[in-house]
């Protein structure tokens, strides 16, 4: 009997289905791209249609929280949002501050290792995974890890795969460790007058409480809460007690005052969705029509290399739109025309430009099928040859995601 040839789509529910498709895909050499929500899906190159997708949201159950213990355990296709509402049910989340994350799976998130505006605070979402369980490439299930905070011993398993996006393994499950919900949320928007950026940047770097996340923003439109003035606009996330706010709230109005800046608005009913909002438009994209790149960098040097990169843009007559995180130091610049065909001829020679200012930037958003011939990611790093290596020893016959990480793996 002639078996039945693998779907050109597969959403397995059940661990069972999801190392029958690896096994025989990797047996008759068929290529798989994994798929989760895919909300970053902009990122990295554009790639010939693989021979199967598989997508993992079938695999959506919050399996533990320990909440007495501070741990949790899901599936790799719950959605950030719907795991962060069954913790705060006890009071706890994780944070996991990834664009459009009532679609987005935690999987996927930590498989593209999406940094988090909050990281300088809480830190990255790869420092609250404990244990995972992974497929790999020939279906075979392997754990690290497990539910206790404190359990590694040897190498951390876990971590490796975090960020590969899915060119090693598979994540089918994570284990959390989970923190306190904040008490309270407050947002502060304020308009930036004419040459008062750069003061306020520095009067909130001296902050005594140091907002949760602080971006500079100009553009953005609807994207972003608040109106620019002459030096866009920023917005400054707090989270505690309602002791520590009121302090936060006077101590910032009065450093932003200092630096020029007249009025604030103050957002507490809200002040969670705006934060949502604004990293959602770190990939906010404009249809055939624009591209968003992406630089890290350290938070002093920020808003240089913002306004490098803008101006860079708007020499080819490419629309701008910027975004930058005053706490971590990562730019978001979104070039974009009125009209697809007009940005496809921009673009080709505005990117050259981009690359030999910031080599190191990476495309994050954008479906214009000129960046088809765009490297995604940018300068290839010097590791690229052990990468590569571990992609050999992990999926030697080149099945899991090809070509979708750095350098071609």
């Amino acid at each position: 009997m002639i078996a039945a040839a693998v779907p050109d789509k597969v959403v397995p529910k059940s661990l069972d289905t999801l190392r029958e498709t690896l096994e025989r895909c990797d047996r008759e050499g068929l290529k798989i791209s994994v798929e989760g929500g895919k909300t970053l899906s902009g990122m990295g190159p554009v790639l010939p249609r693989a021979d199967v997708s598989l997508i993992t949201t079938g695999l959506s159950a919050i399996l533990a929280h320990e909440y007495q213990d501070l741990t949790c355990s899901a599936q790799s296709g719950v959605r950030v949002a719907q795991l962060n509402a069954a913790l705060a049910r006890h009071g706890q989340f994780i944070p996991i501050d990834v664009p459009l994350r009532k679609k987005a799976t935690i999987g996927g998130s930590l498989a593209a290792g999406w940094p988090g505006p909050r990281r300088h605070m809480y830190g990255r979402a790869r420092d609250f995974v404990i244990g995972s369980q992974v497929a790999l490439a020939d279906g075979t299930l392997a754990n690290a890890g497990g539910m206790v905070v404190k359990n590694v011993s040897g190498y951390d398993m876990s971590k490796l795969y975090i960020g590969s996006f899915g060119t090693l393994a598979i994540f089918t499950q994570l284990n959390f460790k989970t923190v306190p919900l904040p008490k309270m949320r407050r947002a502060m928007i304020a308009p930036l007058p004419e040459a008062t950026r750069a003061r306020a940047i520095e009067r909130i770097a001296s902050l005594a409480v140091p907002p949760a996340a602080a971006f500079c923003v100009e553009g953005f439109g609807k994207n972003v809460d608040g109106a620019d003035d002459i030096d866009g606009r920023v917005l400054l996330y707090f989270e505690g007690t309602e002791e520590l706010l009121e302090r936060a709230t006077l101590d910032t109005r009065s450093a932003l005052g200092k630096a020029g800046v007249p009025e604030t608005t103050i957002v507490d009913t809200g002040a969670a969705e705006s934060l949502d909002r604004t990293i959602d438009a770190c990939i906010a994209n404009k249809r055939g029509r624009s591209i968003t790149y992406r630089l890290f960098g350290s938070p002093g040097t920020a808003e240089e290399r913002a306004e490098r990169m803008r101006d860079a843009c708007n020499r080819h007559e490419l629309f701008t739109d910027v975004l930058f995180d005053v706490m971590n130091g990562d730019v978001f610049v979104r070039a974009s025309e009125r009209d697809a065909s007009h940005f496809g001829a921009k673009i080709e020679t505005c990117h050259a430009e981009l690359r030999e200012l910031e080599p190191r930037c990476t495309i994050v958003a954008g479906d214009s099928a000129a960046r088809a011939s765009f490297e995604a990611w940018g300068a290839v790093p010097p590791a690229i040859e052990k990468m590569r290596a571990m992609k050999a020893r992990f999926d030697p016959h080149g099945t899991l995601n090809p070509g979708r990480f750095i350098g071609g793996i």
